[in-house]
Formats: structure tokens, C-alpha cells, sequence
């Protein structure tokens, strides 16, 4: 049986994210069940090696077909794409298209290689933007690739798991997405996420969108006219749903172990309190897409780029819970 293989992309080539995947390839070593195959350019990867006095052993291929099956060493697949005067730590549109080509690339790959996995390093939306790209987010990139319908943002950090009803959207507009069938079809595919990870009966904790879950109306409609139905037919459904629950009091519920996870109803109702809870070690991982997706849960850190100091333990963890869901489909 061949190895299942774990694609890792380096982001953007002028921010942090190859020198915590060098990093973490360093402490995570060679002899694994699984083929790593790094997906960039071979200057970048090789300057990320130098910056962080690393000697790691590598294979460098040109595609797929070039894979050493029989060797437990690291692969870079060199898609020798970025230009040589690139300035660490500054925002520039080749930079972004780089590293959108690095993620396709990855994206490609997986599409037709069941045991396989992708962990992404952070891209600047920035760079991105500048370089022509509608789809700002990792996760809206391989949306768009592989025609996926229903997707969605966890983030984990410990036993702390959050589903995002939206994610990049201004707060307006992500107030106007929290009606029934957006929030019932988040809750459905969270359900069906977590019992394909062994879940039995997941216990799925929903948040309100106003401040004391309204209030019995006093401060909003939304939890009475939209969430709160969206959970009785999920119930009816036979999905462990509950709610909505007061967004001050559900996320401490969940790391007490009421719940399995939770689903917030935008961005930074989920963000701020995985990070508060261990900002560290949190990652992301996509619902939805046709192949596992795990990511750190943080950005380019322009200002610390190239000086070898970045933090690597939430790269680290992302490349293990993408092994774990790929060869153990555990979370």
C-alpha cells in the first residue's frame, strides 16, 4: 500500500511561513508513515534552511511523478516560480502570486490522490489581491478549485474545536448570512465532520448572535427567527445540536467538555477565544473539501520575517492533525 502523502505549501516566500515549516519539519524527522512533499521554490526553501541554521536532507523533484516512494526523506516539489530581488517582510504582488500557485498546485494534487493531505504555511491576502486573485483565503481558493459546495473554518487549539458560520466577511455582512438555512447547513456538516472522525453522537453547541442570546428579544431577533429554528430541525434531524447559547458562557462550556465543538457565528466570535485559550498551538481545519486541509492559525508576521525567530508549534501541530486525519481520519 503506498504511503498516504502530506503536501505542505511555504505561503508567502517574504513572510514567516517557511521558516516555521523547516522548523517543524526538522523536529517532526524522516522516519514517518507518511511521504512529505513541500510545495515551493527551491531558494526560498533553501534561504528558510539558512535563516534558521537548519541542515535538513531533502529530495528536490520537478513533479510528482519524480517521488522516491522508497525513501522517508523530504521532498520539495520546486515549482521555481519567485524571483530573486524579493524583500522579506514586504508586501509585493509576486510574492502573492507565488504563493496562490503553491496552493493550486497543492490543490491539483490532492484532487486526485486519495490518501493525501494538505497543510498550508500563511499567505498575505495583501499580495494576493495585488496579484489579481478574487479568492482571498486558502480555504475560498480550494472552494473555488474544486467546485465545493458547503465548506467551513474550524479552528482547534487543545480540546477547544470552533466550525465559523463566516469567516472573511465584514461584521455586517455576516450578520445579514445568520438566517435558518445557513446556520442548519453548518450545523449538518459539522454533524457529518465529526462522525466521520469517530464521533458517535457529536455534541454540537451553537452561539447566539446578540449579547445574552437577546435577551427574549430585547436585543435582537435573530437567535428566535433564525438560529433557534435552524437547531429544532436539526434536533428533529437527529443532530446533537444545542442553543443558542450566550457567546460568554458557550466557549468555556466547551473546553469544560459539555461539547464537542462549537459553531460561532462569525470570525473573531470563534478567533478570539481559540487564541485566548492557547494562541500557540491553535490551527485550522477545513469542512467540506474533498481532501484534509489543516493550516497554523496566524499570519505572515511580516515584521519578524527572516530573522529565523518565529514561533513554530502551531506549524507543527497542523502537520499532525493533518496526519491524523488522513491516516487515522481521527481529530
Amino acid at each position: 500500500m503506498q504511503k498516504p502523502l502530506i503536501f505542505i505549501t511555504l505561503g508567502d516566500p517574504a513572510g514567516i511561513g517557511p521558516e516555521v515549516t523547516v522548523k517543524s519539519l526538522e523536529d517532526i524527522g524522516e522516519n514517518n508513515d507518511y511521504h512529505t512533499i513541500v510545495i515551493g521554490s527551491g531558494e526560498v526553501f533553501s534561504q528558510a534552511l539558512k535563516t534558521c541554521d537548519i541542515d535538513l536532507k531533502y529530495d528536490a523533484i520537478k513533479s510528482i511523478e519524480e517521488l522516491n516512494k522508497n525513501s522517508n526523506s523530504i521532498h520539495l516539489l520546486d515549482l521555481n516560480n519567485t524571483p530573486n530581488e524579493l524583500k522579506m517582510g514586504k508586501v509585493d504582488a509576486r510574492s502573492g502570486k507565488a504563493s496562490v500557485e503553491w496552493v493550486l498546485k497543492a490543490g491539483e494534487l490532492a484532487s486526485n490522490i486519495a490518501d493525501s493531505a494538505i497543510v498550508t504555511a500563511p499567505i498575505n491576502k495583501e499580495a494576493c489581491t495585488l496579484a489579481g486573485y478574487k479568492d482571498i483565503g486558502h480555504m475560498e481558493i480550494f472552494q473555488s478549485q474544486t467546485n465545493s459546495k458547503e465548506v467551513a473554518t474550524m479552528l482547534v487549539a487543545d480540546n477547544l474545536r470552533v466550525v465559523h458560520l463566516t469567516t472573511h466577511r465584514s461584521l455586517r455582512i455576516a450578520c445579514d448570512y445568520v438566517t435558518k438555512e445557513n446556520v442548519y447547513n453548518k450545523i449538518k456538516l459539522t454533524h457529518d465532520y465529526f462522525i466521520n472522525c469517530g464521533f458517535k453522537n457529536p455534541k454540537i453547541a451553537v452561539s447566539a448572535l446578540n449579547p445574552h442570546a437577546s435577551d427574549g428579544g430585547i436585543l435582537g431577533d435573530e437567535e428566535a427567527k433564525q438560529i433557534a429554528p435552524a437547531i429544532k430541525d436539526a434536533r428533529n434531524d437527529g443532530i446533537n445540536a444545542n442553543g443558542p447559547i450566550p457567546a460568554d458562557t458557550v466557549f468555556n462550556q466547551a473546553i469544560d467538555g459539555k461539547y464537542d465543538v462549537v459553531l460561532a457565528m462569525y470570525h473573531d466570535q470563534g478567533h478570539i477565544p481559540i487564541k485566548v485559550h492557547n494562541w500557540e498551538k491553535s490551527i485550522s481545519v477545513n469542512l467540506g473539501l474533498p481532501f484534509v486541509r489543516t493550516s497554523v492559525d496566524h499570519g505572515t508576521a511580516f515584521d519578524i520575517a527572516g530573522k529565523g525567530i518565529a514561533h513554530h508549534a502551531s506549524m507543527s501541530e497542523a502537520i499532525r492533525q493533518a496526519v491524523s486525519l488522513c491516516v487515522n481520519k481521527k481529530l
